[in-house]
């Protein structure tokens, strides 16, 4: 992964990158600016909420889109047993508008644990 450009919003640094000429956000770095871990990604996945707002875009912008997959996740989320990581969602939906990168950690170098840094594809607006 390469970082092609970084905004700072708060005093919290902000990786873009861009893939296939679109620009994503990195809602993992977003996250440092409340003092969270990636189990903030996760929470604000579990939220029906959010995946009606994902499946609008989605629906709208890919036409891959997997909705009648979206309406099984839709049932069961919002239950306590509900999880679902960005990389499911993206596997189990065919998602676009959101990729996940696995990365090495720096301090988990020598053992060869990785870490997933997720973005968000910035919307532009009219």
């Amino acid at each position: 992964m390469r970082k092609t450009k970084s905004i700072k919003v708060r005093g919290v640094e902000i990786s873009i990158i861009d893939q296939e000429s679109k620009d994503y956000i990195s809602i993992t770095d977003m996250t440092k600016g409340f003092g969270a871990n990636g189990g903030l990604i996760g929470k604000w996945l579990r939220n029906k909420n959010t995946l009606e707002n994902l499946s609008v875009w989605e629906s709208m912008n890919n036409p891959d889109f997997n909705y009648p997959e979206f309406g099984v996740i839709k049932k069961e989320a919002g239950l306590n047993r509900f999880t679902i990581s960005v990389k499911q969602w993206i596997e189990k939906t065919s998602a676009v508008g959101m990729i996940s990168k696995p990365v090495r950690s720096s301090k988990n170098e020598n053992i060869g644990v990785c870490n997933t840094i997720n973005f968000i594809k910035q919307i532009n607006s009219c």
